[in-house]
């Protein structure tokens, strides 16, 4: 069975399929067309309308037939909201959603990154993919209840149903998000928050969280005396595939293996591959202490080969994990192994990145606003001009959630987009903005925002005239990023 992270996809069997999150919550669904809209109020799918053409719920569990979906169903989003109303999802167990198929054998499960503020939570979505179905995961957090997730969806929902929100009804906090501080006057409308899903598994472009495997053969095992592997053999073997593959080579870089070694013994302790060891210290902010900032990063997680030559041949051998030995981008490298001295397992951790430099940051921002001015050209909209006070607070707000280790639109401090954008001395009369983490690269996190109903509002808003980024590598997730829009 696949565990799905943030982003992730699968492919989805014929037939039936049943969605079940145990735990204190309330299930519900949307179902909406390819525009990401309802088709009608009798789409929303929730205790009180507990069925739908194709779609049923029975307490805690969903049941969908994506073949008996209405016409037009291109999309079902599985909503998860506290069983007692009002209550934060961050109070609560971490929700877990289980996927089974129409003879109840188990598909996959996910469990997103833990909610905080929030007090709705989109889970996962089904959407169609040519003739078939797949699952993907979300984690997008609303802050102001079901009713503001509904009416972005589409659904129609009395004035005075909806709980009265204050200025920062925009949503927070989850995977990714969008929040926009409306006009004076104007009552302020909810928008998504998440780490933006594409079919591209836009978390992980250039990583494999590997299962264990063996070059060939069943499980082998080592003495946890086993000496250090040989970096330079590891070096020669790695770069002279990259030749073969027209990459140039990449260095050693000492920083890259002590943060390498630290997660590998992480890993080898607590018997497990893993992002994070078992203190919650993620591979990536071992980089960052390790004294390498980076602007791209990537990593292989793998338990089994025995020496840098059988590790490289099951990276060659793999395809995400040869992408990622192939990258063009990366310039350093670092590798490092551990043995679980119960097991006799080895434990390998190679980092592959980019360092950053102020050139490399400022063109990553350009290509961002690049993208983001193409899609509203599509649309017919005007370009966004860079505005060098929001790409501050932007740059701000991004390396404020990887040094305080947060993920949201409010700052520890309760500071909101449009606080930040005023201590900037950007002075606008609107403010928006996007946020997300995980995305590997320009072109895959705009492309995730303009995969979110709330954060591609956020990209073709009309209003909007002017545009700054930020990116910060580190934290849980590896990157974050932020759009900060003003009119």
């Amino acid at each position: 069975m696949d565990e799905l992270v943030p982003g992730g996809n699968l492919p989805l069997p014929g037939g039936s399929l049943t969605l079940w999150v145990p735990g204190p919550f309330d299930v519900s669904a949307l179902i909406t067309n390819e525009s990401g809209k309802v088709g009608g109020d009798a789409d929303f799918v929730f205790y009180n309308q507990p069925t739908a053409p194709g779609a049923r719920l029975r307490d805690d569990t969903l049941t969908i037939d994506p073949a008996r979906l209405r016409t037009g169903a291109a999309r079902v989003t599985v909503v998860i909201s506290p069983a007692d109303p009002g209550t934060p999802l961050g109070r609560l167990p971490a929700p877990t959603l289980h996927v089974t198929d129409t003879g109840g054998r188990p598909l996959t499960r996910f469990t997103p990154q833990r909610p905080q503020r929030e007090t709705v939570l989109l889970l996962a979505e089904l959407y169609r993919r040519g003739t078939g179905w797949k699952l993907r995961a979300l984690g997008q957090g609303y802050a102001d209840g079901l009713a503001g997730v509904a009416r972005d969806f589409g659904v129609d929902i009395a004035e005075d149903a909806i709980p009265a929100p204050g200025r920062g009804a925009g949503a927070v906090g989850g995977a990714g998000s969008g929040a926009s501080r409306p006009t004076p006057g104007t009552p302020p409308r909810p928008t998504t928050s998440s780490r933006p899903a594409s079919a591209s598994d836009p978390r992980r472009s250039a990583s494999i969280p590997a299962p264990r495997t063996a070059p060939s053969g069943g499980p082998h095992h080592v003495s946890p005396t086993s000496p250090t592997p040989d970096r330079t053999d590891f070096l020669t073997l790695a770069n002279s595939a990259r030749a073969d593959a027209g990459s140039p080579p990449v260095s050693l870089d000492p920083r890259l293996v002590s943060a390498a070694q630290a997660h590998a013994a992480g890993m080898a302790a607590a018997g497990h591959l893993g992002a994070e060891s078992g203190d919650g210290t993620s591979v990536y902010q071992r980089v960052v202490r390790a004294g390498y900032a980076y602007l791209t990063i990537g990593e292989h997680l793998v338990s089994g080969p025995l020496t840098p030559a059988g590790f490289v041949d099951y990276c060659l051998r793999t395809e995400k994990a040869r992408r990622t030995l192939l990258e063009r981008e990366f310039t350093h490298t670092g590798l490092a192994q551990a043995v679980d001295p119960r097991s006799g397992d080895v434990f390998w951790t190679a980092l592959w990145a980019k360092p950053s430099t102020a050139r490399g940051l400022a063109r990553t921002a350009e290509q961002v606003v690049e993208l983001t001015n193409a899609e509203r050209a599509r649309a017919g909209l005007r370009a966004l001009a860079v505005d060098p006070l929001l790409a501050a607070a932007a740059q701000a707000h991004s390396t404020d959630m990887v040094a305080r280790a947060f993920y949201s639109h409010t700052s520890p401090d309760g500071s909101q987009p449009w606080d930040r954008a005023a201590a900037a001395v950007a002075r606008r009369r609107t403010i928006g903005e996007n946020i997300a983490s995980g995305q590997r690269s320009a072109a895959e996190v705009v492309e995730g925002w303009m995969n979110s109903p709330g954060h591609r509002a956020n990209i073709l808003k009309p209003d909007f005239t002017h545009i700054g980024i930020g990116f910060a590598g580190g934290g849980q997730m590896g990157t974050y990023w932020t759009q900060l829009f003003g009119a």
